[in-house]
């Protein structure tokens, strides 16, 4: 038992199927809590997919252009003919070991929060890395965490009832979800 009162082995069992596997997202994406879609890179580059979802909102949690991120922008969204009008935040979030992703837990929590409010509580959020089932699933779920005041079984059991998902090598020690936890405690 860690001191956040879960242990690794009921975080492990939450991620997992009944079975104690893990499995892959079936869907490119799902959406896991109201107006919050979390998927793959594959919707993320798709524009129109995009406005056909009436996504506002994109939360890129591997922006860079190396081959475990996701090269989009924000002139991607709204470049050149483009006329989406989705606003655009990225992390540049590595699917490595020694990457601590919960430096940007706060920062991608307020976006997200950000996107859920706008045009008057309307928008609607599509937070994605390049598979969707970890480094984007750990932000979704600091998000529920930090701002809806989960703790981390309720948050994960959440996203996890909606879409498979595992810790990346980015979220491979769990203190990082663990970490939300005091937080908001």
């Amino acid at each position: 038992m860690t001191d956040y009162g879960v242990s690794v082995q009921q975080l492990n069992d939450l991620l997992s199927d009944e079975n104690g596997h893990f499995s892959m997202p079936s869907k490119d994406f799902n959406e896991v809590f109201p107006r919050i879609l979390l998927g793959n890179e594959s919707v993320a580059r798709n524009l129109r997919i995009l406005q056909k979802l009436k996504v506002t909102h994109v939360l890129n949690v591997a922006e860079g252009d190396s081959y475990m991120h996701v090269n989009t922008g924000a002139d991607y969204y709204v470049g050149t003919g483009t006329g989406t009008g989705i606003i655009y935040h990225g992390i540049p979030a590595n699917d490595v070991e020694y990457f601590d992703l919960s430096v940007y837990f706060e920062e991608g929590a307020d976006f997200i929060a950000q996107a859920l409010e706008y045009n008057d509580d309307r928008g609607k959020v599509y937070v994605h890395c390049q598979k969707g089932f970890s480094r984007s699933a750990a932000v979704v779920i600091a998000y529920l965490m930090l701002r809806h005041k989960l703790d981390v079984r309720a948050a994960l059991a959440t996203v996890r009832e909606k879409r498979a998902i595992e810790r990346s090598d980015s979220t491979n020690d769990t203190d990082e979800w663990l970490f939300c936890t005091s937080s908001v405690s």
